[in-house]
């Protein structure tokens, strides 16, 4: 097993700052807390070119780094972090201006705001200069100048508790769940802004083919973030979803979901979707109509998923079939494969990416998170062979769980 070098990564909470050390294998040891000096090991990138443009790519620790200034010490006041405007296209210059001229709209912040399929669920990635989007995090946080330098310096800062359930034994994180999927090194863990788990700086954002300039964070000052939202959706309309954030976080709203990278992104589209209390969601009826299909397939029988998915997914049950495997696959313990959800039914978990119709669980009673799984391992290769991911791959594997990862094109 390859050990990767020692680095501190910094946590940052409510309570105080803690730093931790990443050692061989992904473990982790606390080395400070409340109170204590945060510095760090090792080398921290240095940063080139202008803040929030893309300038020069280098690599550290085997990964490739793309970087743009780094903002140094914070010197201007935090702001809060009130409203969410989040669109599926680049807002237009005219969106922006319209928002920031709303009455109560104290400061607003451009940046690229996309969900990215990692181990069977979907996380919110933002892509934002970071000496600009650290004003609107926690305090602790914001002030720690070593978080953004390393934003700036190309890693990716993610929320504690995602980051240690994500995090590779080398210290990366694939943003995606395709074999090319780009991997970005955690080099923070630290609070974000509430919808959001994870940043980088924009030079990654456009690396990996983000929509730019696609969301607005808000800080409304002194007046009231409800007032402001709904000045808001009367101005946008249907261009962008208005959420609220901070103590008062309005998890019932409209909100927009889109994946980003890949081909796969391209084939399944986005959906605005609106939460509901059990932790379902209800996705637009438009966007259903348009993708969700319900076939005929081998084996299984009848199932409802992204008509981008069925074609694939009845050649790899073919497959199986031709080789003699079908009595591998028990008809009766299929799970389903559209099911709009968050992960756990907690909207702070992400949506799963069975939303989309592109995941389905097999063999569920052998195949439990946490295990390795009863499922035959030729069956595994050939729904790999045809574009798909496995859970059994994952660091809490869930060998039941089996979704679209590349398009392939049966012939």
């Amino acid at each position: 097993m390859r050990h990767a070098p020692s680095r501190r990564l910094l946590r940052s909470g409510l309570a105080g700052v803690a730093l931790v050390l990443v050692s061989g294998c992904g473990s982790t040891m606390q080395v400070g807390g409340p109170g204590s000096d945060p510095s760090l090991a090792g080398g921290t990138p240095t940063a080139a070119g202008a803040s929030g443009t893309p300038s020069t790519v280098a690599e550290a620790d085997g990964f490739m780094l793309h970087r743009v200034a780094d903002p140094g010490p914070l010197k201007e006041s935090l702001l809060s972090a009130d409203l969410l405007v989040y669109s599926n296209r680049t807002l237009t210059a005219e969106e922006q201006a319209g928002v920031e001229n709303t009455r109560g709209v104290a400061h607003a912040l451009p940046m690229a705001l996309a969900q990215v399929a990692v181990d069977g669920r979907t996380i919110h990635v933002a892509a934002a200069d970071p000496g600009k989007y650290r004003r609107f995090t926690l305090p602790n946080a914001a002030r720690l100048d070593d978080i953004w330098t390393r934003v700036a310096g190309g890693e990716i800062a993610v929320e504690p508790e995602l980051g240690r359930q994500l995090q590779a034994a080398d210290g990366g994180l694939s943003l995606g769940n395709s074999e090319n999927a780009p991997r970005l090194h955690i080099g923070a863990l630290a609070s974000m802004v509430p919808q959001v788990h994870a940043v980088m700086n924009p030079a990654w954002g456009e690396a990996v083919g983000m929509v730019m300039d696609n969301a607005l964070l808000i800080s409304t000052g002194q007046r009231s973030p409800q007032v402001v939202a709904e000045a808001l959706r009367t101005r946008l309309g249907a261009a962008a979803s208005v959420q609220i954030l901070g103590p008062d976080l309005d998890v019932t709203a409209t909100q927009t979901a889109y994946l980003t990278g890949g081909s796969v992104a391209e084939a399944v589209g986005s959906f605005t979707y609106t939460p509901r209390p059990d932790g379902t969601v209800a996705v637009d009826p438009a966007w259903v109509s348009a993708n969700i299909r319900t076939e005929t397939v081998p084996i299984l029988g009848t199932v409802t998923c992204h008509r981008a998915m069925l074609p694939q997914m009845r050649a790899a049950l073919q497959e199986i079939v031709d080789r003699g495997l079908a009595d591998k696959i028990n008809p009766g313990e299929y799970a389903g494969c559209f099911y709009p959800r968050f992960i756990a039914h907690d909207p702070k978990q992400g949506l799963s990416l069975h939303s989309w119709g592109i995941a389905f669980d097999i063999n569920v009673p052998g195949n439990q998170r946490g295990t390795s799984g009863e499922i035959d391992r030729t069956v595994v290769e050939i729904f790999k062979k045809w574009g798909f991911a496995w859970g059994g791959d994952w660091s809490y594997t869930d060998p039941m769980h089996f979704e679209m990862a590349a398009v392939v094109e049966p012939r």
